[in-house]
Parts: structure tokens; sequence; C-alpha cells
């Protein structure tokens, strides 16, 4: 994976167009949500794709949040500041802050370290649906809306006990779901491991709105679909 094929920078901006977005989701993340699509009307850029770009850029820091306020659309372009504290933003062409970005402790630029781990993570990122959040939703007797399906990234925290790692690898290690009225808060707990070592933690939230009643058929209608968009996907 190279990540400088997923961006472009123009007059010190970066800028991320719906193919090279809808490329990472599909080529990298293993990530076919709508949303990502070249021709989709709600299009947005993946939030993963944002977390490697952070890391890529700042390097990596053993305590690290990402809280994203906004999902980016067509047409903006990004501003990376310079000089970098230990909380900052990235923020848009139209003045909106889109990333917060808190961290601490030790940092390596390596930068195979760093597409290593982003592999890693975005691997167990792209497998939460179905998998993960199917299982949930049916144990809850909740579901997200069959015909508009919305799934947000909101935040994302990582920890790691140190920095000299070869072969980083994320393992779920527990999940929540609280409901409140048509909105579900979901939390991924993982684990970091490095050949074979525990040494780190972290967890990934995420927003399901439109919750209504489980409808196993209509569930799986979802599920089927995706999994044929990404087997197409594959075949071609």
């Amino acid at each position: 994976m190279i990540l400088e094929n997923y961006y472009k920078i123009e007059n010190n901006k970066l800028r991320i167009s719906r193919q090279q977005a809808s490329d990472f989701a599909k080529q990298i993340a293993n990530d076919f949500n709508p949303l990502h699509d070249t021709d989709s009307k709600r299009f947005c850029v993946p939030g993963d794709l944002l977390f490697g770009l952070v890391l890529n850029h700042y390097g990596l820091s053993q305590n690290m949040r990402f809280v994203f306020s906004g999902m980016v659309g067509d047409g903006i372009t990004l501003h990376f500041p310079g000089n970098a504290a230990e909380k900052f933003a990235i923020s848009g062409s139209n003045g909106k802050d889109y990333l917060h970005i808190e961290r601490s402790g030790d940092i390596t630029h390596d930068k195979t370290l760093i597409q290593r781990l982003v592999e890693a993570y975005v691997a167990f990122s792209g497998h939460a649906f179905p998998y993960v959040l199917v299982p949930l939703m049916e144990a809850h007797s909740v579901m997200v809306n069959p015909d508009r399906p919305l799934i947000i990234y909101e935040n994302m925290e990582l920890h790691l006990d140190r920095l000299d790692i070869t072969n980083p690898e994320l393992k779920l290690s527990g999940t929540s779901f609280k409901i409140n009225r048509k909105r579900g808060d979901v939390q991924l707990a993982f684990t970091l491991h490095d050949n074979g070592e525990v040494i780190g933690k972290g967890t990934k939230n995420m927003v399901l709105s439109g919750l209504r009643p489980y409808d196993a058929e209509r569930m799986q209608r979802i599920v089927d679909d995706y999994l044929q968009r990404q087997k197409q996907f594959t075949s071609t």
C-alpha cells in the first residue's frame, strides 16, 4: 500500500478525489459502503484513509485519539497544520474542522511500521460489517434503515506499550451497543499484537442511525447486496 496513491497535494492543500477515496475503500480497506462509491450522492472520504494520512504525515504516537466531526465530501481540500502540537485539527477549505487529534508519548516516523499498522487497522475495521455489526444488531433486536443504511465512524483510540513493532495485528476483544431511541452507539474494543505478543489496545466507536425493529429478511438483503458488491469488485 502506497498512501501517496490516494491523495494529491495542490498549493499546499491536500485533496482526495472520488476515485481515490473509492479505490482506497475497496482495494485497501475492503469497505463496500455505498457512501464511498464515485457516483454516490452522499459521497464521503473513508475515515480510515484520513487516519492513515495523519499517521503518514505526523508519525505514530504511543497514545492517539481521533474524533471525526464531519464527513469529507467531494471538492473539499484539507489543511494539515505544519506545527502540530499534542492537540490539533484537520480543517477543510470551507473553514470546517473534520478531524480532531490528540497524541502523547513517544513517536516514530518509521514509514514501514506506519504502513503495516494502517494496513492492519483497516483490515480489522473493514471486517466490522457485516461480520460484527449484524450479529450485534440481531442480538439487540434493532437494525439500520434498510432503504438508507447509515453507519458513521465517530472516533477511535490507540494505546501502544512500545513502538518497536514489526508485525502488527489487531484482534477484537469486546463489543458494546448502547441504544437511545433511533440512535445506536457501538464500540469495538481491540488488542494489538506483535508476533503473538500483546503490545497495546484501542477502541473504535461508530454511530448507527435510523434504528428500527430487527427484520431478519430485510437485514439479509442488505448483507447479500453488500457481499455481492464485494464479489463483483474482486472478480473484475
